[in-house]
Order: structure tokens, then sequence, then C-alpha cells
């Protein structure tokens, strides 16, 4: 069963914010820089050490489509908040979000009692094969209970904030398409101000144009 508004599309399509464009490269020695109200740098590789976990999800794109049956791989989030970025808070720090930094430039923000939650990943690995750059290369957070633009790919920064962190100033196209704080796939909370029903026609004729321009960006890269 499909949460509401949601229809199931054979594999796996290439969604992001580089639409066109190659996904970023990979650096030869990734790091995850952790901001706000701490300050950290956590090589990549360090993963490796802590526990890991198997989530097998779908991923539900708020534009109306959902990848169904993924199996992710990596370090569950909540795992990496206790051993990485709790001991280095202050005591009287009351984390209330996170906010996510792609290598793309994409960037989520979720209530901290969503970025814990038991099925959240810090994903290396997709299907038993590392993430490709279409899907989030070298690692991307997974929040299957969420929608796709909550799980940002090619992970690069996260910060912890005490309140809802402060955003630049948006475009048109941001305006109208205002991301739900939440945005929890069951409640169908797509947009901020307008019911997810409401928005479900005009989200889903993004889809076309948006795969097109997606699949450019993914032959590009195979042509370099």
């Amino acid at each position: 069963m499909l949460p509401p508004g949601q229809q199931a599309v054979e594999g796996f399509p290439r969604f992001g914010t580089h639409l066109h464009h190659p996904p970023p490269a990979v650096p030869a020695h990734p790091v995850i820089e952790i901001g706000g109200d701490v300050t950290l740098a956590v090589p990549l590789s360090d993963l490796a050490r802590m526990p890991r976990r198997e989530v097998v999800a779908d991923l539900h794109c708020v534009a109306g489509w959902s990848a169904i049956g993924l199996r992710w791989e990596g370090v569950p989030f909540r795992i990496f908040y206790e051993q990485v970025i709790a001991p280095a808070l202050d005591g009287a720090d009351a984390i209330g979000h996170v906010a996510f930094v792609g290598l793309d430039g994409h960037r989520s923000v979720a209530a901290i009692e969503d970025a814990l939650g038991d099925d959240v990943l810090i994903a290396e690995n997709l299907d038993g094969r590392p993430l490709d750059g279409d899907h989030g290369a070298p690692a991307r957070l997974v929040s299957p209970s969420q929608y796709g633009f909550v799980s940002t790919k090619h992970l690069s920064r996260i910060e912890v904030h005490s309140g809802p962190p402060t955003s630049a100033s948006r475009s048109v196209a941001d305006r109208l398409l205002e991301e739900h704080p939440r945005a929890r796939v069951w409640h169908e909370e797509r947009h901020a101000r307008l019911p997810g029903r409401a928005v479900r026609t005009i989200y889903r004729l993004l889809i076309p144009p948006i795969r097109y321009l997606s699949a450019r960006g993914a032959e590009s890269t195979s042509g370099r």
C-alpha cells in the first residue's frame, strides 16, 4: 500500500537539484562537516567503524512517484548523532532541528524527532552496491517516512540547531513550492501552506520536464 497521492514507477528515476548537470565529483577524501551549534569534521571513512544497518523501504518523491523496495545500507543517523554529534554539544543545548547539505547545494531541514527515526540512515550502499552519482555518492541521507526532498544526496554537511534555521532569500519558485517542515508522507505533508491533495496535480506536471532534464545530466556523466 502506498501513501496517499503516490504512484509506483519502474526503476529509480534520477531527480535532484542538479537537473541537467552531471552529479558533483566525489572528493578524494570525503568529509562530513558538522556545523550549527557545534563544529566538527568527520572523515566519511569513519562510518565503517560504526554499527551499520540495512533498511528496505520505498522512496516517495513529493511530485507523486514512488520507487519501491529499495535496499539501503549504512549507519543509522541516530547512532551517528549519539556517537559523534551529541558528545560535542554543550550540555545545555536543546537541539530542535537538523539541516543536511549536499555537494550539489541541496539543503533540507528536519525536526530532530524525525531525523532520529529508527529507519533514517546515512547510506553508502543501494541494492548491494556503492551509491553512484545519480543517487547520491558517496553518501546520502535516507529518511523513508518523509518525502524525498529531505533525503539529501551527496551529503557533505550536517548542522544542528536549537531552533528552526533561517534560510537565505528564496526564488519565486521556492516560495510557490514551499516545503513542509515535517514532510511526512503518510500525512501528505507536501506543501508548507497548502493541503497535500490540493497540490498533487501541480507537482505531477513537473515530473516529465524534471525527469527529462535529469536524464540529460546522467547522459553527460556517461559521456565524460
